[in-house]
This record gives C-alpha cells, sequence and structure tokens, in this order.
C-alpha cells in the first residue's frame, strides 16, 4: 500500500484540542479487571452518554448528577477511539474540556431540525480520538436518510433526524490507515433503520477488502434484527462475536436502574462492528460506577481489537 502522506494540518489540529482538566474525585467502582493490551492494540469505546434531559435531572438523573461519574468511567477505559451518541452542546464542551488527550470531532455543522433545545434539536454522534497515537487525515458527516447530504433530512418514517460521523486516521504506532463511522439508528421504525443501516453500508462499500474499518453506535435493534444481518451480510463482523462466539449477550440497556434484578431485561443494541484486517480479542460490557452513580442508562461497550 502506498504510504499515506502526513497532513500539513497536524499543528491546527494539536492547537485545536482544549488543555484545560477538572479532576474527578470519588469512588470507582469496577466490574471488571485491566486488560493486558498489545502495543499495537486498539481499545475502541461506544458510549450513548444520554442526553441532558430536564425531565431526568427532576429525578436526579441529569447530567449535572452523572457528568462525574460519565467522565470517570471513560477515563478509566484508556480507550483509542470513542464513539459517542445522545451528546448535546454542553455535554460536548464538557467531554472536550475533561478528555483533553482526544482530538473531538463531529459536534459542529447545521443542527438536526428547527428545535433548539431538548431531545429532538442538537444530540449528536461526535467521535474522539487520541492525539498523541493518531493523526487526523480526513473527516465527514452524512445524514441517514434518502438525501444524505441535505441537513437534518428525514426518511423511511424516521421519527428524528439521524447522522452518521466519520473519521479517517493515520494510527502513528503501525503507519496504518484505518477508518470509523459511528452512529445512531432511529429508535421507533423498523423501516427506517433498516434504511439508515443501508446509506451507512452502501457509504463504506467501495473501501478496499484490506482496509481496517470500525462501525460504532447505538443500533437500537439486536442480533436477532434485519438490521444486524444486513451488517453481517455487507462483510463486518461483530466483535462481541469474535470474542465470545454464540454466548447471548448481556442487554445494554437499563433505565438507569443498572443490576437491579427486577428491571426488564434487555438486548445488546449498542455494537462495535470491524471490518478488514481487524479482529476483537477481547470485549467488555461495562457496568462501572462511580460512588454507586451510573454514567448513563446504557452500559458502554469496549472491545480490544488487533491488527491481523
Amino acid at each position: 500500500m502506498k504510504q499515506p502522506v502526513k497532513s500539513n494540518r497536524r499543528e491546527f489540529f494539536k492547537k485545536a484540542g482544549l488543555i484545560t482538566a477538572i479532576p474527578l474525585l470519588g469512588k470507582l467502582d469496577l466490574h471488571a479487571g485491566e486488560s493486558i493490551v498489545g502495543t499495537s492494540d486498539l481499545n475502541v469505546l461506544t458510549c450513548n452518554i444520554r442526553v441532558d434531559l430536564e425531565e431526568d435531572a427532576a429525578k436526579g438523573l441529569g447530567w449535572a448528577s452523572r457528568r462525574e461519574a460519565c467522565l470517570a468511567v471513560i477515563k478509566k477505559q484508556k480507550a483509542d477511539i470513542i464513539g459517542f451518541q445522545e451528546v448535546l452542546r454542553g455535554q460536548f464542551l464538557d467531554l472536550k474540556a475533561n478528555l483533553s488527550d482526544y482530538f473531538a470531532f463531529g459536534f459542529d455543522g447545521p443542527e438536526m431540525d428547527q428545535f433548539k433545545e431538548g431531545y429532538h434539536g442538537i444530540a449528536k454522534n461526535p467521535i474522539l480520538f487520541s492525539k498523541k497515537r493518531f493523526e487526523l487525515l480526513t473527516a465527514g458527516t452524512y445524514w441517514l436518510s434518502e438525501t444524505p447530504l441535505k441537513p437534518a433530512s428525514l426518511s423511511w418514517g424516521s421519527a428524528r433526524a439521524r447522522n452518521a460521523v466519520w473519521v479517517r486516521l493515520l494510527d502513528k504506532k503501525t503507519n496504518r490507515e484505518l477508518r470509523l463511522t459511528n452512529l445512531h439508528l432511529d429508535h421507533v421504525s423498523n423501516e427506517a433503520k433498516e434504511g439508515q443501516i443501508k446509506v451507512v453500508l452502501d457509504e463504506a462499500s467501495p473501501y478496499q477488502s484490506d482496509f481496517p474499518q470500525i462501525l460504532t453506535g447505538d443500533f437500537n435493534v439486536g442480533m436477532d434484527s434485519k438490521v444486524y444481518q444486513d451488517v453481517i451480510s455487507a462483510g463486518w463482523q461483530d466483535s462481541y462475536v469474535q470474542v465470545n462466539g454464540n454466548e447471548k449477550p448481556e442487554g445494554t440497556t437499563h433505565g438507569f436502574k443498572g443490576e437491579d434484578p427486577n428491571r426488564k431485561k434487555s438486548k445488546k443494541i449498542d455494537f462495535i462492528f470491524v471490518k478488514g484486517p481487524l479482529k476483537g480479542i477481547e470485549m467488555k460490557i461495562i457496568k462501572d460506577t462511580l460512588n454507586g452513580v451510573l454514567p448513563s442508562d446504557h452500559y458502554f461497550v469496549s472491545a480490544q481489537l488487533r491488527y491481523s
């Protein structure tokens, strides 16, 4: 493969990151041991952090109550790349300020629709990646509709406008290029989910079979869905299955009830897929809390990936 040309925008991106970090205090309650990560392995994380809603705040579950827990749990993972979902502007600024070792991409641009506040308006799916490990080569976003270049466009009865964010990176540890796409599919319409994933799969399909690609996000479907099967049929592999085979996974949504045995059991709907010369060698559903505070109504999911 031809050696990639390093971007002359490197210094600009270095300066663009914030350098202020607010220390986190409290007891981090862990559910898993430390991983032994190889020198060139990739630690990938997908996090639905739950939008900052007034109705959650009234129950003591708003972002102000969860912020420290969310940041502490994320920092503990020491991820190389993180795909986020359900991020409002204030939350994005908190992530940038407190995860200053990462470059953050994917929030700027036209808002989702005419609403300025709340769940409908500006929740997005940014990607954060290690400044030390990666150089940003190019990046973009598109809308999950029949008109993907039209901001806030809706198709197939989607309840909300949805978009995907992608970055193409140079891994300075291995001198390899890789690409990560991060998304959040519709939460209501199966037709919308199926149409939206087709847009993503078609957009990623021109890349060569030996080009490393990663797909993260909240798919709002389980492994028994047509959406999941469409991803697999397009040549992607589920990192969970690569590690655990046919073992049935735990659910990743819990409605802020965590390990409450009385809560309704859920499906695993947060996934990390890979394509090309990448293989999952460890995968975790992260149940950590800080002083008993859950970071979100989703468990975060991590995968340790190895170049093959």
